[in-house]
């Protein structure tokens, strides 16, 4: 690992990836042996991260730095290492051999694995994308303009980052990205605050400024009284972040699973069986040509789009290859995780620009907070609405929305209260930065809903 921390914010000196990978899976070729099958597969970024309060940088620095994961298989018995790169070659060979040898030793002592399977077809995939990022410098300038007079606390994590994967059977594939996630807000004498995010992979500082100017208007609302409401269901607004955040939840419990359908503890599982049903509008798929995430994964398949819902019913699942392996499917180029990367949710008719009339009196809702699984077998979710909440009347805001928690299910909320969706789908970027940055993202509409269940 190559850490380097940079006080002048001038950015990490380019480092490419791509030959230094080659090079490595070159010598694990001339060491492996005739009866053994390698996978090898990279995580790598070169990025530049900036955290700012009260409008000011508060920590900056760069990291450059790759993991590699080697992957032996001899027959039915297999063993991995993933250990951390130096972007030094001698040394980087030298780890590749211990490494090799170690795995070796330890299939000696390994069974056979029933659930096995790998991909043994030769392909050659590759995505790359250079974009336009902002200089830090510059960058930090930009928003302390932008920012005076505001309380502006924000997290910006920009970079290129690498997914590499390469086979002995000849297989290769590269993703190669580059692009930012910043997400800032901007509080209130009160502690409550409006929170924005500019995410892609084009800076443009007008873009930024808008931003920050739009947020800062609706600063007098968090001044107002906080409407306080009783339990019950609200016509509200929930905007693509919020669904985000209802989606991606349910995408971790493995409500798209093969393996979790499998096993009866999907989150969706009464979809899948045919027992419930959506709104005919609503379709989801897990959607590679966003571009978010590498179309190709950890065992050497390449992934391909998959139906996941369509008109309001269950299409397929997402399959990795252990679960087809284990119980007869075909797989489909997922994860091992089985979690979606790409999710694109069809829109509606609903402009973005007439949502708050659309709504009349009710809750126009931003983002949710600790979102977490209250019913699984009845896809009810629970968390928190927060800042980004605020009571609507006559198609205004008029006050910000005391802390209150929602539980509701999916088949309420994509089903029967379901009344439209946004005409424009949000790319919202995978923001993960905890050991590596992450790739992956999801285009979500907004939902226009006839209630929304609040409880406490």
């Amino acid at each position: 690992m190559k850490i380097e921390t940079n006080v002048a914010g001038n950015g990490v000196t380019p480092f490419d990836w791509h030959p230094h990978f080659l090079s490595l899976v070159d010598e694990i070729e001339n060491l492996r042996g005739a009866d053994e099958t390698t996978l090898c597969s990279l995580a790598a970024e070169q990025s530049d991260f900036i955290r700012f309060n009260l409008g000011k940088v508060r920590q900056i620095g760069s990291v450059a730095q790759g993991r590699f994961t080697l992957r032996l298989i001899a027959g039915a018995r297999h063993a991995y290492s993933t250990f951390t790169l130096s972007g030094d070659r001698i040394a980087d060979l030298h780890d590749v051999n211990e490494t090799l040898a170690t795995l070796r030793a330890s299939l000696n002592d390994s069974h056979d694995d029933p659930h096995l399977l790998f991909d043994t077809t030769t392909w050659a995939q590759s995505t790359r994308r250079h974009g336009q990022l902002p200089n830090p410098a510059a960058l930090v300038a930009t928003v302390v303009e932008c920012a005076k007079g505001l309380d502006f606390v924000g997290f910006y994590a920009g970079g290129t980052i690498v997914r590499g994967f390469a086979s002995s059977t000849g297989s290769r594939g590269w993703y190669q990205v580059a692009n930012f996630n910043f997400s800032w807000s901007i509080y209130d004498v009160s502690g409550r605050a409006i929170k924005t995010v500019y995410a892609g992979d084009h800076w443009d500082d007008a873009v930024f400024a808008d931003k920050v100017a739009q947020a800062a208007t609706r600063m007098p609302v968090l001044a107002r009284t906080p409407k306080a409401l009783k339990p019950g269901s609200y016509r509200a607004y929930i905007a693509p972040r919020a669904l985000d955040e209802l989606i991606g939840t349910l995408a971790w419990t493995g409500a798209f699973s093969a393996r979790q359908q499998a096993t009866g503890s999907s989150t969706l599982y009464k979809l899948h069986t045919g027992e419930r049903t959506l709104d005919a509008r609503i379709g989801l798929a897990e959607d590679l040509s966003l571009g978010v995430a590498p179309a190709f994964n950890e065992d050497g398949y390449l992934r391909r789009n998959v139906s996941l819902i369509d008109a309001g019913r269950s299409v397929e699942r997402l399959t990795g290859a252990r679960s087809a392996r284990e119980y007869g499917l075909q797989t489909n180029g997922a994860t091992a995780g089985e979690r979606p990367t790409s999710l694109a949710m069809r829109g509606g008719e609903l402009a973005d620009a007439d949502a708050l009339q659309a709504i009349g009196t009710g809750l126009y809702i931003g983002n949710l907070w600790y979102v977490n699984v209250s019913d699984p077998m009845n896809a009810r979710l629970t968390g928190m609405t927060r800042f980004a909440t605020f009571w609507v009347e006559d198609g205004q805001i008029v006050a910000p929305v005391e802390a209150m928690r929602f539980d509701d299910t999916m088949y309420r909320i994509l089903g029967d209260s379901l009344e439209h969706l946004s005409a424009a789908p949000e790319l919202i970027l995978n923001d993960a930065s905890y050991v590596e940055r992450g790739t992956g993202g999801n285009l979500l509409p907004g939902l226009l809903l006839k209630g929304f269940e609040l409880t406490l």
